[in-house]
């Protein structure tokens, strides 16, 4: 974990090190968003090298909706993701699951630097969709809420950090999906909530790395001053969009959790596809 957090940091100092974006403040909002739907097929049939005919279809949404006026700015990004994937013999399966809100209000301090407040939240849609069992998760259940002052770093919309020492993290369940004898995404058999309160971290930052070329990276840390503080959550996502033409792209998203609370060890996820976008 402690070469995960070293990486991390890396990856932050290198962001603000080598960024020479500048993007002039204008006042008013500023939306700009993207829908795509990505599409994996293989069939096979008496391929004696072996092979299983699958089908994955990927709806997503990354909507930004930010406000400037003045000395005040309050950023917004939501993302929606939904996929699910078909293997010839077995049960429907999600490929790709999120809803998350992430809000960011900055009134100017000095320079690049603001006082702020913000709030995240974080849950899926269903539960594994497997009709036979409860599945582990489910809409709200596990949800993640956490919010809390402390003070921006910005340099322009596509590159930020945020430092808030004092944050509140609500960690939500459906008790009834609670495990025999076990925690439930680190709350306590029989109870419906966790509070936590520790430092939150959360950076962004969205480059062209070479024509109709992107990359988004969004990371969040958070230490849990009230118990472990040692065990620090990560959650880092990584989107790139390939641009082939207006409607047209290859889109790669990873995302990268560490959360002892929910699974001992890293969690990753990785959806790669050609896809149909529409921006908006």
């Amino acid at each position: 974990m402690k070469k995960v957090i070293l990486l991390v940091a890396f990856a932050i100092v290198s962001t603000v090190t080598f960024s020479q974006e500048k993007e002039a403040p204008k006042d008013g909002w500023k939306r700009s968003g993207n829908i795509s739907f990505l599409l994996n097929q293989s069939a096979f049939d008496n391929w004696i090298a072996g092979g299983n005919s699958n089908v994955t279809g990927t709806l997503g949404v990354n909507y930004d909706f930010n406000f400037s006026k003045g000395a005040i700015n309050w950023d917004n990004k939501l993302i929606l993701a939904f996929g699910i994937t078909k293997i010839k013999g077995e049960d429907v399966q999600k490929s790709d699951d999120r809803i998350e809100w992430n809000s960011l209000l900055g009134k100017k301090a000095s320079g690049n630097w603001f006082y702020s407040a913000f709030l995240n939240f974080k849950t899926q849609f269903a539960d594994d969709l497997d009709s036979d069992t409860d599945g582990p998760t489910k809409f709200s259940s596990p949800g993640y809420l956490q919010f809390g002052p402390g003070m921006l770093w910005k340099k322009s919309d596509n590159l930020k950090v945020n430092f808030a020492p004092s944050t509140a993290k609500l960690v939500i369940v459906d008790k009834n999906l609670t495990l025999p004898n076990e925690a439930y995404f680190g709350v306590e058999e029989g109870k419906s909530t966790r509070f936590e309160l520790g430092l939150a971290i959360g950076a962004y930052y969205k480059l062209t790395i070479m024509e109709n070329v992107s990359m988004e990276n969004i990371l969040n840390l958070y230490s849990n001053y009230l118990e472990e503080a040692q065990n620090v959550d990560l959650d880092y996502t990584m989107n790139i969009v390939m641009s082939i033409n207006k409607y047209l792209s290859a889109n790669l998203s990873f995302q990268t959790i560490y959360d002892d609370n929910a699974f001992n060890g890293l969690q990753t996820r990785e959806v790669f596809g050609v896809g149909i976008n529409y921006g908006f």
